[in-house]
């Protein structure tokens, strides 16, 4: 698995999890303040795709020793 695959895994993760915390419909809710962090998860997103540049990518090819998708 590439690392970048496993970015994309965790930002939807990330993302389908503060939704379900924070939307007031959902049986999780806990506080519209997840949302915030929905946000920030979709900013990072948007960013690393404009610069080409993700910090989760470069943290978890140094903690685990994934290869970069090419």
């Amino acid at each position: 698995m590439t690392s970048w695959r496993l970015v994309r895994i965790i930002a939807g993760t990330f993302i389908l999890l503060s939704l379900a915390l924070g939307t007031q419909g959902s049986p999780l809710f806990v506080s519209q303040w997840w949302l915030a962090f929905t946000a920030f998860v979709g900013l990072n997103l948007l960013q690393s795709g404009i610069t080409r540049w993700c910090l989760m990518n470069n943290i978890l090819r140094k903690l685990f020793g994934l290869p970069e998708e090419c």
